[in-house]
């Protein structure tokens, strides 16, 4: 039985990451078998790719090799080990997927849908998460929440407007693509925002 793939975005200050982390505590609770894993990253090769792209001495990089560079990373995660595991019939956790490349550099960067698309294409061997869970709030609300910019995030340090255009981009792609994106306002407390997405999804999860 082929396993089920959900992923999660936001813009940078969205809180994702605790998200991501109350929903692997419920899963953890209810015995739910599941794999987690990060994007870039969850490999040893796509950690190193990691590496390099958020290195805020990497200034010079152009937006194109920055978009090939997550392709690579996600490449390899996909067959090392996303892949195994939804043939496997696990449940696939993923903070971050194709559609941060689509918001930050198709979006953002101003690359393109469609250059995105193509690179992806041959990276993803057409590995589609079932659910995707966006956290829909502003760069600004979400960067005051936060406390400013991480000083070690090169994409991070990016410019309000940039991550603006970040945030444009993920809701083009919610009205895109409505079947698979659930929007979840997380301004409420952590509580609530936890059971809102544990309520958009608990379909899935069987």
């Amino acid at each position: 039985m082929k396993g089920k793939f959900i992923t999660f975005e936001g813009c940078e200050g969205s809180g994702k990451s605790t998200h991501v982390a109350l929903f692997k505590e419920y899963l953890d609770r209810n015995g739910i078998d599941y794999i987690f894993l990060r994007e870039p990253g969850g490999v040893s090769i796509s950690e190193k790719i990691r590496s390099i792209i958020l290195d805020v001495e990497n200034k010079e990089m152009c937006d194109r090799a920055e978009a090939l560079l997550y392709a690579a990373a996600r490449a390899q995660l996909i067959t090392e080990k996303i892949i195994p595991a939804l043939n496997e019939g696990k449940l696939v956790v993923v903070d971050r997927y194709i559609d941060s490349s689509f918001a930050y550099q198709g979006y953002a960067r101003g690359l393109g849908i469609d250059f995105i698309e193509k690179i992806n294409s041959y990276a993803i061997d057409s590995c589609m998460p079932d659910k995707t869970v966006f956290l829909d709030i502003s760069p600004k609300v979400a960067f005051e929440r936060k406390g400013g910019a991480d000083k070690d995030d090169r994409l991070e340090l990016s410019g309000i407007e940039f991550h603006e255009r970040v945030y444009e981009g993920y809701k083009k792609l919610v009205e895109k693509y409505p079947e698979r994106f659930i929007s979840i306002d997380p301004t409420g407390t952590k509580a609530e925002t936890h059971a809102k997405i544990i309520e958009s999804i608990k379909d899935i999860l069987g």
